[in-house]
């Protein structure tokens, strides 16, 4: 008897597991057929109301109380409601904000103060209180790329619905019926994201650099979706250049998550060789740099071991777009650094030929790793030959930030001549994270600051609580920020501007690909420098420019390492460091 019941349990288990832990009755038919959403849901209450058309009370009223916390379920009571009532030729409407962007959708709890019917209304997600206002299709350019952020919707009487799958932090309600009513207990944003940690932190005695981290931090973290993309609202898609920054600020913030290696799998499947990463040859390249990457912070030699056979190959591909002299010769795929290079195209070769330098080193580091010495020497063979050939950088902020990285050019010319010129004027929200970082190489910390303050910090002082998919600072004079709507006379900063393929209000507000700041802070401020794969030995090497002090957390396999540095009266830095076993620090 015992034996049968621990045979039915077995059995049971493995039919439970099989299933992926559907309930029993599910039994075998869904084996195999089933993925689990690693995310989880919150409900937020709007937090001011920034318009609306109530026709002085005639077609709205309580609409204040949407802005009180709910409990998402209708109820049979005589309970005060938002009410809305159109006529036959005039429609209620009414703006709501929820103070931040989030990724997610929309709950309209209705009331039974309306009329017993389904209710037609129309939600527009907005990113930006003027794209919440805008008509798809419209002048300012407003779509429904990769997700719908203008539909129209039936919302039961006395019962809730949901709807939408976007990026946004503004939503306009109107009711699109003549002669109509209906009862809104509540409205809330449904928030989606992944219930994580921010094992890594950054303070400071600059409180608008502390926002800066912070922000960069929360803009990756609502695009670690089931996969990591790129924008919440449109790009809603694995960008393996894009990835770069993301895991960097992924590594800085949150250490481990599955997303990272979930999204290198995912492009490295759909991309059988010969061919390139998203199209593009350059985003081969970063996949390996990546790769590299990922390694070195998180030590996981069995993943590394994963990618053996596709490395390889694509190390092989890329041997043959090298010539003899030494001169990148990508083809069979788009020739792109970031958007706003696109027009250089003297600037974009020099950057291409720094960045397969690059891949090669990575590829190098990794097949030592991987003990495959002949490889690694194959890379580090073609790298050098690459370096002995420099092209023009054609004034090109990309391009000058990768020949330093590379050791292609002086990181102190390239800075000095390139990229520190005009200060922040022609850096970009992607390849700024370089210009960066080669600023650091040439031990020009304090511009480097001062570019973050200024060219992501005007972000935030045009109302932004995530980073954009383009910035340029130029775009703020006499532009209004995208909490309000857009007093007559000043320029729309959201709608107004853009480019390439983020044109006036298509242009996203949330993009992973700004966040480099937050990576750049951690290490270079709070002083954080990984020199063995896993974080087992850290260099701490601090770079306070005019700060009094700096302290923060930066999270490694082994655990979580406490640091922090202040300046002393006489102008030195007392630097403290508490690290987990298994973690060797060495101190500047």
């Amino acid at each position: 008897m015992k034996k049968m019941i621990l045979l039915l349990l077995i059995v049971y288990i493995s039919s439970s597991v099989s299933a992926q832990n559907l309930p029993p009755v599910f039994g075998q038919e869904y084996a195999g057929k089933v993925f689990h959403d690693s995310r989880v849901r919150s409900y937020l209450a709007p937090l001011r109301i920034v318009w609306k058309n109530d026709g002085d009370g005639r077609l709205m009223n309580n609409a204040e109380k949407l802005l009180e916390k709910g409990n998402g379920q209708s109820e049979l009571t005589d309970a005060q409601v938002c009410t809305m009532r159109s006529t036959d030729s005039e429609y209620p409407a009414i703006l709501l904000d929820f103070g931040r962007e989030i990724h997610g959708g929309l709950q309209i709890v209705t009331s039974a103060s309306g009329r017993n019917a389904p209710t037609k209304i129309r939600v527009r997600f907005g990113e930006s209180a003027s794209e919440a206002m805008s008509t798809v299709g419209g002048s300012q350019g407003a779509t429904n790329d990769h997700a719908m952020r203008d539909f129209t919707v039936e919302v039961p009487w006395l019962g809730v619905a949901e709807a939408g799958n976007s990026g946004f932090r503004f939503v306009r309600i109107d009711l699109e019926e003549p002669n109509a009513t209906v009862g809104l207990k509540e409205i809330n944003a449904v928030f989606v994201y992944r219930d994580i940690p921010y094992l890594g932190s950054f303070r400071s005695s600059d409180d608008r650099l502390n926002r800066i981290w912070l922000t960069g931090a929360y803009t990756v973290h609502l695009n670690m979706q089931e996969y990591i993309w790129d924008g919440i609202k449109r790009d809603r898609l694995v960008w393996l250049g894009d990835l770069h920054p993301e895991v960097m600020t992924v590594s800085s913030v949150f250490g481990y998550n599955e997303v990272i290696p979930k999204s290198l799998d995912l492009a490295r499947d759909i991309t059988p060789l010969p061919g390139w990463m998203n199209g593009m040859c350059s985003y081969s390249l970063w996949w390996i740099i990546i790769q590299r990457d990922w390694y070195k912070y998180q030590g996981d030699i069995s993943y590394l071991k994963e990618q053996r056979e596709y490395l390889a190959k694509l190390l092989d591909i890329l041997f043959t777009k090298v010539d003899d002299t030494g001169r990148e010769k990508l083809d069979g795929g788009g020739r792109f650094l970031d958007w706003p290079s696109s027009p250089n195209v003297k600037g974009i070769d020099a950057g291409l030929q720094a960045l397969t330098a690059m891949a090669f080193d990575a590829g190098a580091e990794m097949c030592v790793a991987l003990g495959d010495d002949v490889l690694a020497k194959k890379c580090a063979a073609v790298a050098d030959l690459m370096k002995k050939h420099v092209p023009d950088h054609n004034r090109l902020k990309q391009a000058a930030a990768l020949l330093s990285l590379a050791d292609m050019l002086p990181a102190k010319q390239a800075d000095e001549e390139v990229i520190s010129a005009g200060g922040a004027k022609g850096f970009s929200t992607f390849y700024g994270y370089y210009m960066l970082q080669a600023q650091a190489k040439a031990g020009n910390y304090r511009a480097a600051m001062d570019n973050i303050s200024r060219f992501w910090g005007g972000m935030l002082d045009m109302g932004a609580t995530t980073f954009w998919e383009d910035f340029d600072l130029d775009w703020t004079d006499n532009a209004a920020g995208i909490d309000g709507l857009v007093p007559e006379g000043k320029k729309d900063i959201h709608a107004d501007f853009g480019a390439y393929c983020y044109k006036n209000l298509r242009h996203s507000l949330c993009h992973g690909w700004a966040s480099g700041p937050t990576a750049w802070l951690s290490e270079h401020v709070l002083g954080v420098k990984v020199v063995e794969p896993g974080c087992k030995v850290l260099k701490i090497e601090p770079h306070l420019g005019d700060l009094e002090w700096v302290e923060g957390t930066f999270p490694t396999p082994q655990g979580v390492v406490h640091i922090s540095h202040k300046k002393s009266p006489d102008g030195k830095t007392i630097t403290k460091v508490k690290a987990p076993k298994g973690v060797k620090i060495i101190k500047q």
